[in-house]
């Protein structure tokens, strides 16, 4: 029988975690880990790297990534899984609407690349704005965290999620520009204006993080700097039922120094909260009262970086300046939420290739030189869909599944650090800039 999902929760990401220890234990989801022994684990020999240069082998990575996207969604909703088997063959029903964001900005990259013919692709675009604005449960404009990927219906007690949903629109907004067809344009200005942002502020002035029909909103909210800025922008620029651009300074900022890097972070501070706004909003160059926060972000990688390699390489022999990265991940325990610094959760060594992946235009040589370093000294690392979503070099450990978000990331800022198609695309929405300009960037 299939564990429940909690009802109430104190923060997103022990949704996430718990939602995956149900994935890995349930029979009906496909449990099982894979007992992998590996190869040479020793990171300090790790050197060299195959002949592509940087170019071709980010290539080599978004066009694996893209085939997730595309195999591992439903033809007929568009909806992506949250997560599949890393080999491709896979049964899993379960989306995420974040995955589904990341997939609809994929499918703008595979355009752009000529990975599929356009037609293929736009239909595919065509079906999943369709199904979302027609056919799939909302309230107020806000979407179901988790859902059925040929139904659309909720999964479990699964909330409506804020940040999910703004995952899911800034996907749907860089179809808008992309394609510039008349019936993308419309299906997707209508899924964003109607969304009513001041309902979920649920009489505060910061957001809550979701709400479920059995016990309203929860009481955990997005007040502290994250992965939150997509969500407040989005919500500040909203052509109608938008919130004060005042909401801005309502979010906390406080500061980490890790030996002499100081930097704007949260005390729960996996390595993905620096990413994710940045996928699609372009802050370089550009600062507002507080930080320029890509700076900040190129900052928390470098100390990420030396977290791994210093303060763990002691500990765990696989860290080093060539080998690092965790996380929000998988475990062979299931899903937990780990990083630094200062070290949060039970880290054992397991690397996380969307940690650097993730990064690449934040550290690009540093970042590329790790995926590389998987790539070749881990081969069971990459398999159809590129990277596993971790393993542990110590302990012979392969994940045998990959997570939407995080092949989505990789794929994002691939791209990103290529040619900054996804930022160029996403920011001729007028709504982001104005949003931007009105909370006070410069």
């Amino acid at each position: 029988m299939r564990a429940s999902i909690p009802t109430t929760l104190s923060t997103r990401r022990e949704w996430l975690a718990r939602l995956g220890k149900t994935i890995l234990i349930s029979p009906l989801l496909g449990s099982g880990l894979l007992s992998i022994s590996c190869g040479d684990s020793k990171s300090n020999e790790i050197s060299g790297a195959k002949e592509l240069d940087d170019d071709a082998f980010l290539d080599t990575i978004e066009r694996a990534i893209f085939l997730y996207f595309w195999e591992q969604a439903s033809s007929t909703t568009g909806q992506v899984k949250d997560r599949a088997r890393a080999n491709g063959i896979d049964s899993l029903t379960i989306s995420s609407i974040a995955a589904t964001g990341f997939g609809l900005t994929a499918l703008c990259i595979a355009d752009q690349r000529g990975y599929m013919s356009r037609s293929a692709i736009l239909d595919r675009v065509q079906t999943t704005l369709n199904f979302l604005l027609n056919e799939m449960p909302s309230h107020y404009g806000f979407f179901y965290h988790f859902v059925d990927i040929n139904s659309g219906q909720r999964i479990d007690r699964s909330e409506l999620s804020s940040i999910d949903t703004a995952i899911l629109l800034c996907g749907v907004l860089t179809c808008r520009q992309h394609f510039q067809d008349q019936q993308v344009t419309d299906l997707a200005t209508e899924l964003y204006q109607r969304i009513d942002w001041p309902w979920m502020l649920n009489n505060g002035s910061t957001f809550s993080m979701g709400w479920t029909p059995e016990n309203g909103f929860l009481h955990a909210r997005w007040d502290t700097y994250s992965e939150l800025m997509m969500l407040y922008l989005l919500a500040i620029g909203a052509p109608v039922k938008h919130i004060p651009a005042s909401s801005w300074q309502e979010i906390s900022r406080p500061t980490l120094t890790f030996q002499d890097l100081t930097y704007v972070t949260n005390t729960i501070a996996p390595l993905f909260i620096h990413q994710y706004s940045h996928a699609w909003f372009n802050f370089r160059n550009k600062q507002d009262a507080y930080a320029n926060y890509f700076n900040n972000s190129v900052t928390a990688t470098q100390a990420h970086k030396l977290f791994c390699g210093e303060s763990l390489g002691t500990q765990f022999s696989d860290y080093s300046d060539k080998l690092w990265g965790i996380t929000s991940s998988d475990s062979q325990n299931g899903y937990v939420i780990w990083g630094g610094a200062p070290p949060m959760g039970p880290i054992d060594g397991s690397i996380v290739p969307c940690a650097a992946g993730g990064s690449i235009p934040f550290l690009a040589a540093d970042c590329i030189e790790v995926l590389r370093n998987i790539q070749n000294w881990f081969p069971k690392a990459w398999q159809r869909y590129s990277f596993v979503d971790a393993f542990n070099p110590l302990s012979g450990w392969y994940d045998p599944h990959v997570l939407g978000i995080d092949l989505g990331i990789m794929m994002l800022m691939a791209e990103n650090q290529r040619t900054g198609f996804v930022w160029d695309t996403f920011m001729k929405n007028p709504e982001p800039v104005a949003a931007m300009t009105a909370v006070g960037f410069h």
